[in-house]
């Protein structure tokens, strides 16, 4: 079981979250105290922290079969695009995770391929959203001399989602 403790911290406007790394914070918007003017924010919104576990989980697994691979990646970024709902409570309908991949040696199939396979075999966090929202990824690769792919889509086809449209899990082997 996992377990994180989110407390208020009334003089600072936020909530304060704990992990089970002691020491190990993330800030969190809260409303502002009663009679205080509005204000900027004091961390990262509740929904931003979803989309955020989103692209870290994902990336996560992307570094972890890249090192299995032995690829040589220089960096790699995931950037999360939502839509929410107009009204109450504002689901997410959509989210696209958008990796920019800095490497040379490795092209847009077996990105795609790696990508997919975390998204729809690994990342706990996508596959608790993709019941209710529509998932999609882009990669760009760009080299080490600047060249660069452009974002190109990846077919995902996640089950119990509205892109399954009934196709075939992809495996470890495809990879």
């Amino acid at each position: 079981m996992r377990t994180v403790t989110v407390s208020w911290d009334k003089p600072g406007g936020r909530f304060v979250a704990l992990g089970r790394h002691d020491g190990q914070t993330i800030a969190i918007n809260a409303p502002p105290n009663l009679g205080e003017e509005q204000r900027g924010p004091t961390g990262f919104s509740a929904t931003e922290l979803l989309l955020a576990g989103a692209g870290a989980c994902a990336a996560w697994d992307v570094v972890e079969i890249l090192r299995k691979r032995r690829a040589q990646v220089a960096a790699l970024e995931v950037a999360v695009d939502a839509e929410q709902g107009r009204e109450a409570p504002w689901t997410y309908r959509s989210v696209t995770l958008h990796f920019h991949v800095i490497c040379d040696g490795l092209t847009v199939p077996v990105m795609s391929r790696v990508i997919r396979l975390s998204i729809v075999r690994y990342c706990s966090v996508i596959a608790t959203i993709a019941g209710v929202a529509l998932i999609a990824a882009t990669v760009e690769l760009v080299g080490s001399d600047g060249t660069t792919t452009g974002r190109q889509p990846i077919e995902l086809a996640l089950p119990d989602s509205p892109l399954a449209d009934g196709a075939e899990p992809i495996t470890d082997e495809e990879v």
